[in-house]
């Protein structure tokens, strides 16, 4: 294939992703004389591979994975200088208006994603050096990125427009209506089960210098962590946990191996058979290394899957840089409530015990704020022992001077409280084990070892009731992952498991001041919980129709 060529393809590929679309797979309509003459090879392949992942990294798809996922949940308030579509989401007031409604940049990933598995097949039937595992890999990764992409979108919007085929033809229409949620969910399970053992293990060894690639790039692991939660939301209980062990052992496997190579890790322990990177490593007198190697650094041991950009200049974590924080504005676009911070030393804190370093390194106090500090600070250190106010904890931080930040969509927590999640609705038989689950990713946050403090869960005050598991295991996941755009979809997948948004809405409803009885009543509506379909989709798709929560004729007739 000729630069002119590949050229003409990267032209048209940034083209898309500059200006965007609202027409449903606008992107990548090439003429014939560019097909024949672009997937002749394996780096065809490769490129628009590549080209997946760079959607993803993109500031309009990054934003909305954190404004979709964490925005409307108890975790986030108004910071400084808000965006004013930022602020009227917080305040309840969503509508079809809101350029936060545009899904455009998810369907760009998506049609990359069906252009590879389209083509994957015809390179490999023509370049002898794009082998058939090499072509089934390439397919694996594009299924899984596709995945994933659908999996923001059904949890944001529920019903929404679903296809596999990509757009290459100006002929091809791809005006269609909404597939339900469930039905979109059953397909996406399908697809990777077809294709999960496909997937690369690894990309290089773990002491490789480019190990990173293990878990910035799709992995089988990373495809069994997406089974293993699209397999929760499911409500299937006994494939969620077997995908999850799946990864957890490989895990174990991995930490065999470097004890086997390196002799003692100081920084890695087992929690039980579970390792875990340690609070406080072995010789160390404070605190902070989870932190440090898990989001300071990234792409630690725990990680499973999340996107890279330590050295990608030209893409930057922009949702981190913006809307948490950096070196110049300690206070970003958005903060946390106070509940959720406050007085954590002091130990007056009902969501945080004062050893729980996980509050430490994720806010900090800005005058009568909390700054979000999570994927911000590159490094902290502190000491939660005889805590009895912020000063005793003699925290040292330093702060991102870019948007070098990763994102992590699945770390080795993430297994261990999904596993819980499903141990619980099983019934009582599982309770032990998810406690169980759920004490190791507590006992390693307050640094509870071998040779240190007592735990802070005590088993005996929630085994005897679903309602204090299912509780217990929502705290604890709110502890583990806030501000990494999981909370909202908790709050979701809670209230349709429930049937009703009660939970939902006396957790989300914590961090207001004002107006609450007004929020509350219109959080109790079971269609307010997902997105409007943004008004210019429903102009130029008119089989879609419009979430009633949001279809009052106004709207309707600013539709047309």
């Amino acid at each position: 294939m000729t630069d002119k060529l590949k050229n003409i393809f990267y032209a048209a590929c940034l083209t898309v992703t500059l200006t965007g679309c609202n027409d449903f797979f606008e992107i990548l309509p090439m003429n014939e004389v560019v097909l024949e003459n672009y997937w002749t090879e394996k780096s065809d392949v490769s490129s628009v591979v590549n080209s997946c992942y760079e959607t993803l990294e993109n500031s309009d798809c990054l934003t909305r994975m954190g404004v979709w996922g964490e925005l409307r949940s108890d975790n986030l308030r108004l910071g400084a200088s808000v965006p004013n579509e930022i602020n009227e989401i917080l305040k309840e007031n969503l509508l079809p208006s809101n350029p936060m409604c545009n899904w455009a940049i998810f369907y760009q990933a998506i049609n990359r994603c069906n252009t590879v598995c389209h083509y994957a097949p015809q390179v490999q039937a023509i370049d002898p050096n794009y082998t058939l595992e090499e072509m089934k890999a390439n397919i694996a990764e594009a299924s899984a990125i596709r995945a994933l992409c659908y999996f923001y979108l059904i949890r944001t919007f529920r019903d929404v427009p679903y296809s596999t085929q990509p757009s290459i033809d100006d002929t091809q229409t791809y005006v269609v209506p909404a597939t339900p949620f469930n039905a979109v969910l059953d397909s996406l399970i399908t697809d990777l089960e077809k294709v999960k053992d496909d997937a690369v293990k690894r990309y290089y060894t773990d002491d490789s210098p480019n190990a990173y690639q293990n878990s910035s790039k799709i992995t089988r692991w990373a495809i069994y962590a997406l089974l293993a939660d699209l397999y929760l939301w499911k409500g299937d209980w006994d494939n969620c946990i077997k995908y999850c062990d799946l990864v957890i052992d490989f895990k174990r496997q991995q930490y065999k191996e470097m004890v086997e190579r390196d002799g003692n890790v100081n920084d890695i322990a087992l929690f039980g058979d579970i390792p875990m990177i340690l609070e406080k490593p072995v010789g160390s007198t404070v605190c902070g290394n989870a932190y440090n190697e898990i989001f300071g650094t990234g792409n630690s041991f725990e990680s499973i899957f999340e996107l890279y950009f330590r050295t990608n200049q030209s893409q930057q974590n922009s949702w981190v840089n913006s809307f948490y924080g950096n070196s110049t504005n300690t206070m970003g676009r958005l903060s946390a409530p106070d509940f959720l911070c406050k007085d954590a030393a002091q130990g007056t804190n009902n969501i945080f015990k004062r050893t729980d370093g996980r509050v430490y390194a994720a806010s900090e106090l800005d005058n009568s704020r909390y700054a979000i500090t999570k994927y911000v600070r590159t490094n902290v250190s502190y000491s939660t022992q005889n805590v009895t106010k912020e000063a005793d904890l003699h925290l040292v931080s330093n702060r991102r001077t870019g948007g070098d930040a990763n994102w992590i969509f699945y770390r080795l927590s993430d297994m261990l409280l999904i596993k819980a999640e499903a141990e619980i609705q099983k019934g009582e038989e599982g309770y032990e084990r998810a406690f169980m689950l759920i004490n190791t990713v507590n006992k390693r946050a307050n640094d509870v070892t071998s040779t240190a403090r007592a735990d802070t869960l005590k088993m005996a005050d929630y085994i005897n009731s679903k309602a204090s598991m299912e509780e217990l295991l929502l705290e604890e996941r709110q502890r583990e992952f806030m501000f990494e755009g999981k909370r909202w979809f908790d709050l979701v997948r809670i209230a349709r498991r429930d049937g009703n948004n009660t939970r939902l809405v006396s957790l989300a409803s914590r961090k207001y001041i004002e107006n609450v009885n007004a929020i509350k009543i219109k959080l109790a509506d079971p269609n307010i919980i997902y997105f409007p379909y943004a008004k210019a989709e429903l102009r130029v798709n008119p089989l879609l129709v419009q979430n009633p929560a949001y279809g009052n004729e106004e709207d309707n007739e600013l539709s047309k």
